[in-house]
């Protein structure tokens, strides 16, 4: 990995600190959703937009070069190294006031994931991963879960008002089919991470973008974990579908929930 990629993983662990700090201190407290709806289910908060334009300007004054976009404004510069932000990632989460968000960056090398930062705050979090560095929690080396059995397994899918109710009752159903305790905690990226650390062995999205899952694409490959691929079959300019999974129940997931590893 060259070292321009290196230098820019760390000034970004900084960005993101910052910008963690921005959404603490901006965060409600708990009760009803604060914010607006871009549609049903899918929040929108005063946050999400300055936490997006923080880093922008920050990664802009860093690296001019380099290119951006967020989930909000989309693409505002172009360049070979790309970042990818969410600035908020479990909105829903956020908006009411609870602890299950967390801040996700990406550096992207053309169309190849090469560095991912997703933070936490309100867990006391930092997950970090650079392409052949390996993929750490806190500073402490992580890799994908070692279960083998489905019927021990813990896996999450996301929801999405994108995605018709029949389709997530029928994945669902496949997954507890597998003897597999299902979850859904409203946070895409943090789910993929626990994925990479080994907390929980599967994770499904049916429907879900790049800015979601730039940083955690990093993340599963160097924790060792099976991974839909999702640039490959459109991820880069849509929202598609992930799976991803530990090694050891990699093939039966797949096969129980329909979404092809390969």
């Amino acid at each position: 990995m060259s070292q321009a990629i290196l230098t820019r993983f760390e000034a970004a662990r900084s960005v993101v600190r910052d910008a963690a700090a921005l959404a603490m201190k901006m965060r409600p407290a708990p009760g009803g959703p604060k914010g607006t709806q871009k549609s049903a289910q899918d929040w929108l908060t005063e946050t999400d937009g300055a936490v997006e334009a923080f880093i922008s300007e920050r990664i802009g004054t860093l690296f001019p070069e380099d290119g951006f976009q967020g989930e909000e404004e989309g693409r505002t510069r172009t360049g070979t190294l790309r970042w990818v932000v969410d600035p908020i990632d479990g909105t829903s989460n956020y908006a009411r006031g609870r602890n299950r968000w967390c801040i996700s960056l990406g550096l992207m090398d053309g169309d190849t994931p090469v560095a991912g930062i997703i933070e936490a705050p309100m867990l006391g979090e930092t997950y970090t991963a650079v392409k052949g560095h390996g993929a750490f929690l806190n500073g402490e080396r992580i890799h994908a879960s070692p279960v083998t059995d489905p019927a021990t397994s813990l896996i999450e899918m996301g929801w999405s008002n994108r995605v018709p109710p029949g389709v997530f009752q029928e994945k669902i159903d496949a997954i507890l089919n597998l003897g597999a305790m299902p979850r859904s905690g409203g946070s895409g990226a943090i789910a993929l991470a626990e994925v990479a650390c080994g907390r929980q062995d599967g994770y499904l999205e049916i429907r879900i973008n790049l800015w979601d899952v730039a940083a955690a694409l990093v993340l599963l490959e160097e924790a060792g974990a099976k991974v839909s691929p999702f640039l490959r079959d459109g991820g880069l300019e849509d929202g598609i579908h992930i799976l991803a999974a530990a090694p050891g129940i990699a093939d039966a997931l797949s096969q129980a929930v329909g979404v092809s590893l390969k």
